[in-house]
């Protein structure tokens, strides 16, 4: 399930009889969804949420009685999506975040969490190898020291913990996590998608591209933009998008 508001796609995972457990038709349709809301000009900002009062309790496990390398096989190419989607990402996280749904979290560029919430990378209580890819991500954040001692044990972590380690940015007393959401969105929607797009780029590894930002920058107007609304005292409006650069 999604919506689009103020500049804001939300994606929330739905199944709250199961702690919103991802099954097989879960992992497919995000990738092509996520596709779609990339292309979307209204669309500046990706939330990805929990129903209810859990964010993703993990992998439905009843899938993995199939195919195990199958089921990773969809974890992963979702994961890879998410953390493609060519602009600013936020896990708003409620209770449980385990298994695929740390996979989720860890593919956004922001966890924001509330109090309560519980972490884990999951995949020694079942077996599993963990991805190589998911790992080198989970490592990225919280350190290899951290990222062993998730895999190693499978043991939960509670929001404070996660904040002390970087899983998550900021936590927020219950209550409290839907309206920083919204303020901390609106505050990204504002700012310059060139800036953002080309900043997840370079954070994310890809230093071989500052001449096609450099192109972008000169035939985009923000940067005249911004130093304009800062001179004149007023918000800027830029008008370089992801959606339509080409």
């Amino acid at each position: 399930m999604h919506r689009v508001a103020d500049a804001v796609a939300t994606v929330v995972i739905r199944q709250p009889a199961k702690r919103n457990v991802m099954t097989a038709a879960m992992w497919r349709a995000l990738p092509p969804l996520l596709d779609a809301l990339a292309g979307d000009p209204a669309v500046r900002v990706l939330v990805l949420t929990g129903e209810g009062g859990t964010f993703c309790a993990g992998a439905d496990i009843s899938t993995l009685q199939g195919s195990a390398q199958e089921a990773q096989r969809l974890a992963v190419s979702a994961e890879e999506a998410l953390a493609a989607f060519p602009k600013p990402t936020l896990a708003a996280v409620r209770g449980h975040c385990v298994g695929g749904g740390a996979q989720l979290a860890a593919a956004c560029d922001l966890r924001f969490a509330e109090e309560g919430a519980l972490f884990g990378v999951t995949p020694a209580k079942l077996g599993i190898v963990y991805p190589a890819s998911s790992t080198r991500r989970l490592v990225s954040l919280v350190g290899p020291a951290t990222a062993k001692y998730l895999l190693f044990s499978g043991e939960l972590v509670d929001a404070g913990r996660a904040l002390r380690t970087g899983l998550v940015d900021e936590v927020l007393p219950e209550g409290e996590l839907g309206k920083r959401v919204a303020e901390f969105t609106r505050i990204l929607a504002s700012r310059s998608q060139l800036t953002q797009a080309a900043a997840k780029e370079f954070a994310g590894g890809r230093t071989d591209r500052d001449a096609h930002w450099a192109e972008q920058a000169r035939g985009s107007g923000d940067t005249a933009e911004g130093v304009a609304a800062f001179l004149e005292r007023r918000q800027p409006c830029f008008t370089w998008s992801v959606s339509t650069s080409g």
